[in-house]
């Protein structure tokens, strides 16, 4: 199936740029599979393999934040924690997982999938074969060493990724996952507008993209889980999403 994937002017990655005005810049046409084409594929009668969350049945949906850990992952854990809600974790090396190990290692042993989001956010399509696999292996690397587990998930800087990007992804043991639900969060610092951004776009199968690197993110989160559970909505990671079918390397994910 041929979508197109959302291509994001980079968010910001430091405190200095937060609220900066950044604006869609176009899309491009990559082939993706749906979650529920995956779960379709798989052997008929499998078990979901996630507990009691069969996203065959339920009506689920999955909360993911990109760009982190930062000072504000550790409260988005406590709610998170209180609320019962895993997520998925697109995490990125140069200062975010080199600065808080320990919220890495928290988030692996909370539950959450930990994936990557690349080593210091380049641009994938812009950069030499070497350097992609640069910037896809060292935090994979370095996930590793802190909780044990490497990422088979990374989700491409921007959303932009291309047929070269798949094959290095590939060869590396990884598959992408882009999103169907953006509030885009680093255009604004009101929790309100965020909040009302996704509820507008949620819908079944749904991977919302948030970033909790920015201020007005974290306290938004409380609301969006709530109002979507009110919906009828199971929230799962992006693994869950996916079983009883699994992730393939090489491939793209998005509803």
């Amino acid at each position: 199936m041929r979508r197109a994937a959302w291509r994001l002017r980079p968010a910001s990655l430091a405190p200095a740029a937060v609220g900066l005005a950044l604006t869609l810049s176009g899309c491009a046409q990559v082939d993706t599979t749906a979650p529920s084409t995956v779960r379709a594929a798989a052997a008929h009668g499998a078990p979901a393999g996630f507990g009691a969350v069969d996203c065959r049945e339920a009506r689920c949906i999955a909360l993911t934040f990109d760009a982190g850990p930062s000072e504000n992952s550790a409260r988005l854990l406590d709610i998170l924690r209180a609320k019962k809600v895993p997520a998925t974790f697109f995490l990125l090396g140069k200062n975010h997982i080199e600065k808080y190990p320990q919220l890495v290692k928290r988030m692996a042993a909370e539950g959450h999938e930990v994936a990557s989001h690349t080593w210091d956010h380049k641009i994938l399509t812009r950069i030499p074969d070497a350097q992609i696999r640069e910037e896809l292996k060292r935090p994979d690397d370095a996930i590793e060493r802190l909780t044990g587990r490497r990422p088979t998930l990374m989700r491409p800087p921007q959303g932009r990724t291309d047929s070269n990007v798949h094959k290095i992804a590939k060869e590396m043991g990884l598959a992408e996952v882009l999103w169907s639900v953006t509030a885009k969060d680093y255009t604004t610092n009101d929790s309100g507008l965020i909040t009302q951004r996704v509820l507008d776009q949620a819908s079944r199968d749904g991977i919302i993209l948030l970033h909790d690197i920015y201020p007005g993110t974290v306290p938004a989160v409380p609301g969006i889980i709530d109002a979507l559970k009110a919906r009828g909505y199971v929230f799962v990671t992006v693994p869950q999403l996916l079983a009883p079918g699994k992730a393939e390397p090489g491939k793209v994910y998005r509803p």
